[in-house]
C-alpha cells in the first residue's frame, strides 16, 4: 500500500507562514535604520520585537477565537487582511507609537495564521503523514529564518527600512493569491463548543504544552547570543557571521524534514532523542565556544535538533488534544513562550556570568524538557496509539 501524499495546499502554507516569519525578524535586521527614521535609540527599536512576541502569545489565540464560526480557509483570508493591515501601517510609520501599533496587528495576525495553518494541515492530508505535513509547513518556518532575515536586511539596507515591510508586504500579497487559489477548505466552520476549552484541562496536553516550550526556550536561550558568542568568544569576524548563521539555517531545513519524515511513527522517541542530542549539543557548544571549529560544529548540530522538534511537538500535542484551530494556536503560544523564557532569562545571565551562561542554561532547560517528555513513553506502553477524535472537522484527503 502506497504511502500517502502531501498536497500542494500544504506547501503553499509554507508560503504564507515564511512572509509571517519574515515580518517577525525583519526588525532584527533594521534596528539602525528604523532607530534613526523613528528617532529614537535602538533599545527602544529592541522593544519592537518584545511586542510582536507578546502579541503573539496573547492576542493570536484572542483572533483565532474570534474566528471560529467561519471555514479555515475564510479564516486565513482574514488574517491575511489584518497581517497586510499591519505590514502597510509599518511602512507608512512616521512615529514609534504608530509602529508599536504596527508590530502588535502583525504579531496578533501571525500567531492566528500559525495555529489555523497547522490545523488546517491537519486536515488536509491522512493521519498516517500529518506529522510529514506540518514539517512542510514548517519549512515556512525554517526558510524565513535562513531566507526571510536576509531579504528584508538586504531591502532595508539598500533601499530603506519602509522598503523591507513594502517587500513583506508583496510577499504576503503573493502568499494570499496562492492560497485562495490552490488551498481548498476542509470540513465545516469551527464551533464555539466547550469541547475547544475542555482539552485544555487534560493533564497529557498541558505537559505537552509545556515540553514545547522548554525545546523551544533551551534552544534560544543560546541562538539569541549568537552573534556575540561567535564574535567575542569563538573569535569569529563580524563579517563571517551572517555567513555562519546563513549555515544555522540551512542545518534547521534539513532538521525539520527530518523530523517531519520521523514525526508520525514515532513521536515521542524523536522528541526524547532529539532534546537529549540538543542538550548534548548545546554542552558541547558550551564547554567549546573558544575553539572555533568545534563551536561551529556544535552550533550547527543544536539547528539540527533545537527548533526541528516542531513537528514532533505539533503532532504530540494534536494527539493529546485535537486538530482544532485553538489548539494549535494555543501550543503557538506556548513555543513564543518558549522564545521569550529562553532569551529573557539568558539575558539576565551574561552580565554576572559571561556570555557562556546561556548556553548552559539552554542545556539545562533542554534535561528538562526530556523530563516532561519522558512519562508518554509509560502511557504508550500502556495503550496503544490511536487517531483523536476531531472536534473540528472530518479528515477529507482524498
Amino acid at each position: 500500500m502506497s504511502s500517502p501524499q502531501v498536497p500542494s495546499a500544504v506547501y503553499v502554507l509554507a508560503a504564507g507562514i515564511f512572509a509571517m516569519v519574515t515580518s517577525e525578524f525583519a526588525v532584527a535586521g533594521l534596528m539602525p535604520q528604523l532607530a534613526a527614521g523613528l528617532g529614537v535609540d535602538v533599545a527602544q527599536i529592541g522593544y519592537l520585537i518584545t511586542v510582536f512576541a507578546v502579541a503573539m502569545a496573547v492576542g493570536g489565540p484572542v483572533l483565532t477565537l474570534a474566528l471560529l464560526r467561519i471555514r479555515p480557509k475564510a479564516a486565513l483570508m482574514v488574517i491575511f487582511a489584518v497581517f497586510l493591515a499591519g505590514n502597510v501601517l509599518a511602512a507608512l510609520a512616521t512615529t514609534y507609537s504608530v509602529m508599536v501599533v504596527a508590530r502588535v496587528i502583525g504579531g496578533v495576525a501571525s500567531q492566528a495564521f500559525f495555529g489555523i495553518a497547522i490545523s488546517l494541515c491537519g486536515q488536509l492530508v491522512d493521519e498516517r503523514v500529518r506529522g510529514r505535513a506540518i514539517g512542510v509547513a514548517m519549512n515556512g518556518l525554517m526558510l524565513g529564518t535562513l531566507l526571510g532575515l536576509p531579504v528584508a536586511t538586504f531591502a532595508g539596507g539598500h533601499f530603506g527600512w519602509r522598503a523591507a515591510f513594502w517587500t513583506i508586504t508583496l510577499l504576503t500579497v503573493l502568499a494570499a493569491l496562492l492560497t485562495q487559489f490552490q488551498v481548498r477548505d476542509a470540513g465545516r466552520a469551527q464551533q464555539r463548543e466547550t469541547a475547544d476549552f475542555r482539552v485544555f484541562r487534560r493533564p497529557k496536553l498541558i505537559l505537552a504544552l509545556v515540553s514545547s516550550t522548554l525545546i523551544i526556550g533551551a534552544t534560544f536561550s543560546a541562538f539569541s547570543f549568537f552573534t556575540p558568542i561567535l564574535t567575542q568568544l569563538s573569535g569569529f569576524s563580524p563579517d563571517t557571521v551572517p555567513l555562519l548563521l546563513l549555515g544555522y539555517g540551512a542545518a534547521t531545513v534539513i532538521g525539520n524534514n527530518v523530523v517531519g519524515r520521523l514525526a508520525d511513527r514515532h513521536t515521542v522517541a524523536t522528541l526524547v532523542v532529539g532534546t537529549i542530542l540538543n542538550a548534548v549539543f548545546l554542552t558541547g557548544f558550551a564547554l567549546f565556544t573558544d575553539v572555533p571549529a568545534a563551536a561551529l560544529a556544535f552550533m550547527f548540530a543544536v539547528g539540527l535538533a533545537g527548533v526541528t522538534m516542531n513537528p514532533a511537538m505539533a503532532v504530540r500535542v494534536q494527539r493529546a488534544g485535537n486538530t482544532s484551530p485553538l489548539v494549535n494556536t494555543v501550543h503557538s503560544s506556548f513555543i513564543t513562550l518558549g522564545v521569550m523564557l529562553g532569551s529573557s532569562v539568558g539575558a539576565s545571565l551574561i552580565e554576572p556570568y559571561g556570555l557562556r551562561a546561556p548556553i548552559v542554561l539552554g542545556a539545562a532547560i533542554a534535561v528538562a524538557a526530556v523530563v516532561t517528555i519522558l512519562p508518554a513513553f509509560r502511557r504508550r506502553a500502556v495503550q496503544p496509539v490511536v487517531p483523536v477524535p476531531e472536534v473540528c472537522c472530518a479528515n477529507t484527503a482524498g
